[in-house]
């Protein structure tokens, strides 16, 4: 149904409006301040709704259309702009929109294939289109603040790199195991999904030295059938389990619970086409994924990995991903320079000079939204590139980009292979394997 509205909107765009969007987002003259770059919206969901706010709060863009299969929900949100359909469905949006001539700002991952990822760099360089990526990590005030004293070399060479995704036990059983992202085969492996900011923002800080080795483990460790408590014998979904009250990944208590406290917000809004209340909430989890036990669930994605990073230069980086902490995606940094040392955790950073050990904290200002405010800042820097036709206030490009999916998907192939993947190597046998599919697919 999805790919049928989106294609809709397309066809419609193609027909009536395309060269009035083409003039507005293409001819950098034509973009004054008084004219908004308009925006069309592909899938109204969670990122979409995040990325929208700042068509409400600016004059410099506006939404000319949505594609989004849930009724209830389009007429809830037409007039935010809501970017973000499922990451199996990215590749086939953005060819189908670059081959029109539209700027693109795609939610992360950029797609679920290597060979996918090469395909839209291919597209948005041949079109010559302005082209953001939805990790919103590197523009939040937090991590600009960072990157700042990184480029400056204040604190000398940066040597060393260790970050930690606490994704957050209920928003690990919500998102991975219950929701959207627990198949990989319907989605991506969970570093991909969602870590692939964290490699990147890590390689951003490092460059321009590129990634050229990384080893990875993971697993999926808890959230399968033999982890399953006794006590909770053999109900299949919470609201008849018999411990739904006290185990710490119940359906009622992360959902039920929260609606009944006036909480409409995530992750109860994403259960339900609407407004959640407690009548539609407990239909939702008497028959959909969300009521499921998270132990009997078809869940496949690891919820522990870690990856060694090795750079040209010599320096290195290590990442955890891990799905059993308190804390909600509030990232733990460190980062070790030759003269000082910075420790943050995406609210306020301490910065210690080894020359004159002297340590300072700072608190970064929040301006709001998601990400420590790395969503609006996206799409207001987005909106920005595509008025002024500059790809450069981005601070990256598509080759960027595909650069840091590489290096996930080498992790991925490392701790598959169980051996330690040769970044530069690896990159050049995904584009020869795209090369070869293309040969084929001619001699057909």
């Amino acid at each position: 149904m999805a790919s049928s509205i989106i294609f809709g909107t397309k066809n419609l765009f193609r027909k009536s409006t395309k060269l009035k969007l083409k003039e507005q987002t293409m001819n950098t003259e034509a973009n004054t301040d008084s004219e908004p770059v308009t925006l069309i919206v592909i899938g109204c969901g969670q990122r979409g709704a995040a990325y929208g706010k700042y068509a409400l709060q600016s004059d410099a863009c506006q939404v000319v259309a949505i594609a989004e299969p849930r009724p209830q929900t389009r007429k809830i949100l037409a007039d935010a702009v809501l970017i973000a359909v499922q990451d199996h469905m990215h590749v086939e949006v953005a060819l189908a929109f670059a081959e029109q001539g539209y700027h693109i700002l795609c939610e992360k991952p950029m797609a679920t294939t290597m060979e996918d990822c090469i395909r839209i760099e291919e597209a948005i360089n041949g079109a010559g289109l302005i082209f953001g990526m939805g990790h919103v990590m590197r523009y939040s005030p937090y991590s600009q603040e960072i990157t700042k004293i990184v480029q400056s070399q204040t604190l000398g060479q940066l040597i060393n790199i260790v970050q930690v995704e606490p994704v957050g036990y209920y928003h690990f059983a919500h998102s991975y195991v219950r929701g959207n992202w627990s198949s990989e085969k319907e989605s991506s492996f969970a570093l991909m999904t969602k870590c692939c900011h964290d490699i990147d923002i890590i390689c951003h800080w490092m460059s321009p030295s590129p990634p050229v080795k990384v080893s990875s483990f993971g697993s999926l460790r808890h959230f399968h059938h033999r982890a399953k408590p006794l006590d909770a014998g053999d109900a299949t979904r919470c609201l008849d389990c018999a411990i739904r009250n006290d185990c710490p990944y119940s359906a009622k208590r992360i959902y039920l619970d929260s609606v009944s406290r006036g909480n409409t917000g995530w992750p109860v809004s994403t259960l339900v086409d609407g407004i959640p209340d407690i009548e539609n909430i407990t239909a939702a989890l008497k028959v959909g994924p969300y009521g499921q036990c998270v132990y009997e669930s078809k869940n496949d994605v690891c919820d522990n990995q870690i990856v060694n990073l090795e750079f040209e230069n010599g320096n290195t980086a290590s990442f955890t991903m891990v799905a059993f902490t308190s804390a909600i995606c509030e990232r733990q940094l460190r980062m070790h320079f030759t003269h000082g040392e910075i420790v943050g955790d995406m609210s306020k950073y301490t910065v210690t000079d080894f020359r004159t050990n002297k340590t300072k904290t700072f608190h970064p200002v929040n301006e709001g939204g998601g990400h420590g405010g790395g969503d609006i800042g996206l799409i207001r820097t987005f909106v920005e590139a595509v008025r002024t036709g500059n790809q450069k206030l981005l601070g990256t490009d598509v080759g960027e980009v595909l650069k840091s999916h590489m290096t996930v998907f080498a992790a991925e192939a490392s701790r598959r292979e169980e051996k330690v993947v040769n970044c530069v190597a690896f990159e050049e046998k995904a584009r020869a394997s795209v090369r070869e599919t293309r040969v084929q697919t001619v001699l057909r």
